[in-house]
């Protein structure tokens, strides 16, 4: 794949609402081409919620993209609410665009949660897919919730004990638990805090080499609210399937031509998650990124995220 950077930046020709289930409004926009190849656009977290450079993996004169904030996260609202926030209503969330949008199949492009995300979805929807990019793969297993909590002092030990020293000593054995009391609680002079240190460890966890300008997006009221209480609801529920599900079910999706992408050093998502899902589903093309982290935007990933997308307009 050659390697290419970001396109040039560009602004939504529509944006919208959809009213869900009481009492959620999810946010999308749709840019680029409007009679073009359609893509979604997944954001991590879950919580992150998308931003206009989101918008630059994908040639605008070619693809029709579309991108949105998933319940509780970003532009939608209500910003950080768990009432019938689980996976399964993400996946009907997509549905529910697509069909309001009038696209039968679409691509889907996803990182970090929004990997797990496409995987779910593809995994439901396998007729919808035309094809998947997938960046930063987690499977959401109870061994890689366990990492996030507690596995990355052996790398990260600076970030990591900013993290739990948000919590008195004694809850810092169930730090998700003691997290979650804080970050569920209405108090904003509690639960933004926790929000915020939660989300500065993960932002501070995601670059190959430091970067300021990372670590001061994360602690941004709004993505860290919707990333530290989405992320706490998910993981204490494992994300809402049966462990080991999107590995259990790649049959469904065996077929559906896909790029992973995986930063060696990605401290947030361990290349090993990438790793079983590659040896699952050998039929996906595999690129492992020798000089990068967790971040979409550093230089190796983004030119192959770029090239996955550039290389899709052979199969769309």
């Amino acid at each position: 794949m050659p390697a290419k950077d970001l396109f040039p930046e560009i602004e939504p020709y529509d944006t919208g609402f959809l009213t869900l289930s009481a009492p959620h409004r999810m946010y999308y926009e749709q840019s680029g081409n409007p009679k073009g190849v359609p893509v979604v656009f997944l954001h991590g977290g879950p919580g992150a919620g998308a931003n206009a450079t989101h918008r630059r993996f994908f040639d605008p004169a070619f693809y029709r993209i579309v991108i949105f904030d998933q319940r509780g996260s970003g532009r939608s609202h209500p910003l950080g609410e768990i009432r019938d926030n689980t996976t399964p209503h993400l996946v009907e969330d997509m549905e529910t665009l697509r069909k309001h949008l009038g696209i039968d199949r679409w691509f889907v492009f996803g990182g970090s949660w929004g990997s797990t995300l496409a995987l779910a979805y593809a995994e439901h929807h396998p007729e919808r897919v035309r094809g998947l990019a997938l960046r930063g793969i987690f499977l959401c297993r109870k061994s890689e919730i366990d990492w996030f909590l507690y596995g990355l002092r052996e790398f990260a030990p600076e970030a990591w004990r900013a993290f739990a020293g948000h919590l008195p000593e004694h809850e810092r054995g169930n730090i998700l638990e003691a997290y979650w009391a804080r970050l569920s609680n209405p108090d904003p002079k509690i639960h933004m805090p926790a929000a915020r240190a939660w989300s500065v460890y993960e932002g501070a966890c995601s670059t190959l080499l430091p970067s300021p300008e990372t670590v001061r997006a994360f602690s941004a009221d709004v993505l860290a609210l919707g990333l530290a209480r989405m992320e706490a609801h998910y993981f204490r529920n494992s994300i809402f399937l049966p462990e080991n599900f999107l590995l259990d079910n790649v049959d469904r999706i065996r077929n559906i031509p896909a790029f992973i992408v995986q930063g060696r050093y990605d401290l947030v998502c361990p290349v090993r998650s990438a790793d079983d899902l590659s040896r699952a589903w050998p039929q996906a093309r595999y690129t492992i990124i020798p000089d990068a982290g967790h971040s979409a935007m550093e230089p190796g990933t983004r030119a192959a995220l770029v090239a996955a997308m550039e290389a899709f307009k052979s199969v769309a």
